[in-house]
């Protein structure tokens, strides 16, 4: 299992993430796609030239839900039992096809879970960005860890 358990997890270790992708037009309208998002400006090209970007963004909850999963390797994978909620989420640069995301995660608070013995709930900082080193998604994001087994 790579996911690390609640004690294993320090209040300011940041983790690089390895893993990268590449986003494609495939990626954009898929995803919009199957979650009912009929938005030009993620699947018209034609539209989309005539706005001031001049091509599809691609939809920010893709971009979101991206940046988290390329840290699911390092941190939480077969560890987490629920994601609890995301605040202070922001994109401050878009996101094109063609571009190549890595994300860093940032644990930000620890605390062990009064409701629910042997589990910690972790705050992360998940930080995206782009071939050119722009950040392009913040998120803080609650999660409700395994603590070690006895």
């Amino acid at each position: 299992m790579a996911g690390l358990y609640f004690e294993q997890f320090e209040i300011g270790r940041v983790f690089v993430h390895e893993i990268r992708r590449t986003v494609t037009d495939m990626d954009n309208m898929l995803f919009s796609s199957l979650t009912y998002n009929p938005a030009a400006i993620h699947i018209d090209h034609a539209y989309a030239a005539s706005t001031e970007f001049g091509r599809p963004l691609m939809n920010s909850i893709f971009t979101l839900g991206l940046v988290v999963g390329l840290s699911v390797q390092d941190t939480t994978f077969g560890t987490t039992v629920a994601n609890l909620g995301m605040t202070d989420t922001v994109f401050p640069k878009p996101v094109f096809s063609g571009d190549t995301i890595r994300s860093e995660t940032t644990v930000k608070a620890l605390r062990p879970s009064k409701s629910r013995p042997g589990q910690g709930i972790v705050t992360f900082e998940h930080v995206g960005l782009n071939q050119h080193d722009e950040v392009v998604c913040r998120t803080t994001r609650s999660a409700l860890m395994l603590a070690r087994p006895a």
